[in-house]
């Protein structure tokens, strides 16, 4: 039994090894949004001051050659115009505030645009191999690079990544990535430089934890209080989250909630006589193609995230030349339709979208095919994304290997009125109605030019089958910011449908996969800070999820998560559109930005400089 066990482990570690080998705003000054945190201070966030006074040190050598360079200084200019609105990652729902707060804070080790791990806090990757990752997938053993400082320059200890993870699996935190310590029994020192973690039972994703966006490592000694219900609502907390004290190449100097965040040098970096920037400024606002004009077009900014633009506007900009487009993967993920199971209406009061408060009609089977058979993912497809997506059937479409051959989502309207004729549901006065209840929904996401035309072309497909859709567009500063006071969130969804974009973090799925587990389901019992959305709970799905976290053969780990993503797929728990290759734009002088299927496209920012 455990030779068949090792075999097994050894192989999905060759399988994983193997793949990883393969694969703003036009203004130089952003329009201020409204910040989603209420309890934010009204004026800018001042950056943690050293504690000790620099000293000149030896530091351990780059992970990357360091190339020449002609000069080095100044200031990198990043436009994101979802703007920021959290440095703290762990309480993060979107990847804008993922890209900030990885300027500042590190995990263990990142994916790089071939998705392969590369080490960052770690000396080195554990590996079969190696002997860092037990024969048996009970442990991984870490050991992380010597004279590691945070940026007050005290020292980084294995003690912060212990309390990180107690931080995150405490259930009054409302840590957004607990489902990637949960697996975690114990973490072990075995010197001051190497720890061991034992799982609770054995774990075939051994980089479950501390690696890529959602394993970034808070400070104890600035987050010792923060453990619990605190860690939303204390005063200290709160400025803790918005000012974290980090390893990166940067410290914060100055953070405007859901407008610019200013980085100056960390002087206790590891690597500090390598970083070519003295200054990174993030500023959010604005649209995604003012964005790209600012870069391209005025060469006021040298980098834009999230080119989230409709080809006919996108094309013209890049066209000139000034600036190269950087894309691939997926890295946009999967946007899609998520599915709301529970009642949004107001007149619930403190109960709506509870979990034991079902949807009047969208818990009908028929009702959330018929919707997803009216969508015209073809019109989306070619007329608002072009070269940057692609129609999807799938939720899951990275690694290659488990987007799944099953799922079928050709447009058929006259089956979509057939479904709702055979369920009941009559057309009357142009909407479907059934024991009084009306086929009207309200269809939510970010502001965004692109979003806004698809929905439009969303409640056209929907007016088709007699859906009636009311459309709302909400701040991104305030729909991706996970602040439990505000009801715009798409945690808390007070909406019947809602379009975003998500996708996993690794190219092992089990952690994405887990967000539709009923254990995950979002509710006001966990601040709305669970991974399951949509407040969908299927035993099914659950027992497929359970079967997943024990199976260490990759074809079988494979087969399962394309079986799980069938029946999110044909349950219509959410509807996937398009698989986004969002691209990236940078000025031609700008080197190092790559683009990045698991992780921040701003992975690698310690190692980007201007180049002549």
């Amino acid at each position: 039994m455990l030779s068949r066990m090792v075999s097994r482990l050894f192989l999905i570690m060759i399988v994983l090894l193997l793949a990883a080998c393969g694969q703003q705003t036009s203004q130089s000054q952003p329009p201020t949004l409204p910040s989603a945190q209420e309890t934010v201070p009204a004026g800018p966030i001042a950056a943690p001051q050293p504690t000790v006074v620099p000293e000149a040190t030896a530091v351990p050598a780059s992970t990357a050659v360091p190339t020449a360079i002609p000069s080095s200084g100044g200031k990198l200019t990043i436009l994101s115009w979802q703007a920021i609105t959290t440095l703290n990652p762990h309480l993060a729902t979107g990847v804008k505030d993922f890209n900030g707060a990885t300027v500042i804070l590190e995990p263990l080790a990142r994916y790089n645009e071939r998705d392969e791990l590369v080490p960052f806090l770690a000396a080195e990757i554990p590996t079969l191999a190696n002997g860092g990752i037990a024969a048996d997938g009970t442990s991984i053993t870490w050991k992380i690079k010597p004279g590691l400082k945070w940026s007050d320059g005290s020292d980084f200890t294995i003690d912060d990544i212990i309390f990180t993870w107690r931080y995150c699996v405490d259930e009054a935190t409302g840590c957004t990535n607990k489902t990637s310590f949960d697996p975690i029994a114990d973490i072990t020192p075995i010197d001051d430089t190497t720890f061991t973690i034992t799982w609770k039972e054995p774990n075939p994703n051994p980089y479950i934890a501390f690696v890529g966006s959602a394993g970034m490592i808070l400070q104890q000694k600035q987050f010792a209080n923060c453990i619990g219900a605190a860690a939303n609502t204390g005063a200290e907390c709160q400025a803790a989250n918005l000012a974290p004290i980090g390893t990166n190449a940067w410290k914060l100097q100055e953070f405007r909630p859901g407008d610019t965040v200013i980085y100056e040098r960390n002087p206790f970096y590891r690597d500090a006589d390598n970083v070519f920037f003295d200054e990174v400024e993030i500023k959010g606002g604005g649209d995604a193609a003012s964005a790209a004009r600012a870069v391209c077009t005025t060469g006021e900014a040298d980098f834009a995230l999230n080119m989230q633009v409709p080809k006919a506007v996108l094309e013209p900009i890049i066209a000139g030349g000034a600036c190269d487009v950087v894309a691939g993967g997926s890295t946009g993920g999967v946007e899609r339709i998520v599915i709301n199971f529970t009642n949004p209406d107001p007149a619930l009061g403190d109960r709506r979208s509870e979990p034991d408060q079902p949807h009047p009609f969208l818990t009908d089977p028929a009702v959330r095919r018929a919707i997803a058979l009216a969508i015209d993912r073809k019109a989306i497809a070619e007329q608002l994304y072009g070269p940057t997506g692609v129609p999807t059937c799938n939720l899951l479409v990275v690694p290659a290997q488990m987007n799944s051959p099953n799922t079928t989502c050709e447009r058929n309207v006259a089956e979509a009125k057939r479904l709702l004729d055979e369920a009941g549901w009559v057309y009357k006065n142009g909407v479907r109605e059934k024991d009084g209840v009306k086929l009207v929904v309200t269809l939510q996401t970010s502001v965004n030019n692109l979003r806004q035309s698809t929905q439009a072309i969303i409640k056209a497909n929907l007016a088709e089958i007699g859906i009636q859709t009311y459309l709302k567009a909400i701040d991104p500063a305030v729909f991706f910011s996970g602040d439990p006071g505000n009801p715009d969130t798409l945690n808390k969804f007070y909406a019947d449908l809602q379009m975003y974009t998500f996708g996993p973090n690794s190219p092992d799925p089990q952690s994405y996969l887990e967000g539709w587990i009923c254990a995950e389901v979002t509710s006001a019992a966990n601040r709305w800070n669970g991974n399951n959305v949509s407040r969908y709970c299927n035993p099914a799905y659950d027992a497929l999820f359970a079967q997943l976290k024990t199976t260490f053969d990759p074809v079988q780990r494979a087969q399962l998560a394309i079986q799980m993503n069938d029946l999110l797929v044909n349950d219509v728990v959410e509807i996937p559109l398009i698989n986004r290759y969002t691209p990236v734009i940078k000025l031609k002088n700008l080197d190092g930005p790559t683009f990045n299927t698991f992780d921040s496209n701003l992975w690698n920012i310690a190692s980007w400089r201007r180049v002549p």
